[in-house]
């Protein structure tokens, strides 16, 4: 199944310095943002955390089951990002910690002054597609898979908090903007891909138009013309919208549909290849794995199998 990507994983505390077998942590405090890191070597259960500012958090090893308001508590993997909003509780379960499968996470704490800024500077500068459309951080979009960008944006930052090179406050505020940029992003897509974005938002039509015509070979020039933009005008607005390229979008929403129809036996994989614009056989395998991590025959045996269990 479809992964995020892994930050690059902190060297584990050595025994002499944790002070506590669960939530062990280890900050990093700049001018605008402070860098947590915490290590958990048990099990345990309903660790309560809060924060009193913004916090990006971003698993690097092991696996936690998170508790947020009143939502149900889900998994939290290597590979994933959850956003906080300040003074809100975390309760968080470590089923599988030990002092051999530890489990390590980073908490980055963001001043909101400089979040405000940021987004302030954005909006003024490269104002979005659209009427009343504005950059801004969506807190309903709180859980998602890292994109390339937004963890080379994580690591980097990580680097700069934990290092000890000189202007470290100067190159932190530079990356702080990236990440904000590319969290928004993120939010962006996620938000395309559960088919929330409204009608009225500048690239909903387009979004519509992709999901209808699904099964055909969709082109940017068709895209730019329901856009009613230029193609260069359309792509750059995509592309800065939701950090993806139209045809990629495209590409994913058919993989999408493609898992929808295999999960019917009564379809072979060449037909839902076929049937959804696609004209190689191989190249549909390649694009499914790059995607999903398995091909296409191993995704149909694995729902087939969580069927059986149901």
């Amino acid at each position: 199944m479809s992964t995020g990507y892994k930050l690059t994983e902190l060297a584990i505390s050595e025994e002499k310095s944790l002070k506590t077998l669960v939530e062990n942590r280890r900050a990093y405090t700049l001018k605008n943002c402070e860098l947590n890191v915490f290590e958990t070597l048990q099990t345990s259960a309903l660790v309560p955390l809060t924060f009193s500012d913004f916090v990006v958090t971003s698993m690097l090893r092991g696996k936690k089951i998170m508790h947020l308001s009143d939502k149900p508590g889900f998994d939290y993997l290597p590979g994933e990002t959850v956003l906080v909003p300040a003074n809100v509780t975390m309760k968080i379960d470590f089923p599988e910690a030990s002092e051999m499968n530890p489990t390590q996470c980073i908490a980055l704490a963001l001043d909101q002054v400089k979040i405000d800024q940021i987004v302030d500077r954005l909006n003024e500068d490269y104002p979005r597609e659209g009427k009343n459309q504005y950059w801004k951080l969506q807190h309903s979009e709180y859980h998602f898979l890292n994109n390339l960008e937004l963890a080379q944006s994580l690591n980097k930052l990580i680097k700069i908090c934990a290092g000890s090179g000189v202007g470290k406050d100067i190159l932190a505020d530079l990356t702080l903007q990236e990440l904000i940029v590319h969290i928004i992003q993120t939010q962006n897509l996620h938000l395309i891909q559960d088919e929330t974005l409204s009608h009225d938002h500048a690239l909903g039509y387009v979004v519509s138009y992709i999901r209808a015509n699904i099964n055909e070979k969709i082109q940017v020039d068709d895209l730019s013309e329901k856009a009613c933009m230029s193609r260069a005008s359309f792509y750059r607005a995509f592309k800065r919208e939701f950090n993806i390229s139209p045809l990629d979008f495209v590409l994913k929403e058919k993989i999408k549909k493609a898992k929808q129809l295999l999960s019917d036996s009564r379809n072979s994989i060449s037909e839902v290849c076929y049937q959804l614009g696609f004209s190689d056989l191989n190249y549909f395998g390649r694009q499914f794995k790059k995607n999903e991590g398995i091909s296409p025959s191993q995704y149909r045996i694995l729902k087939s199998a969580l069927s059986d269990e149901l």
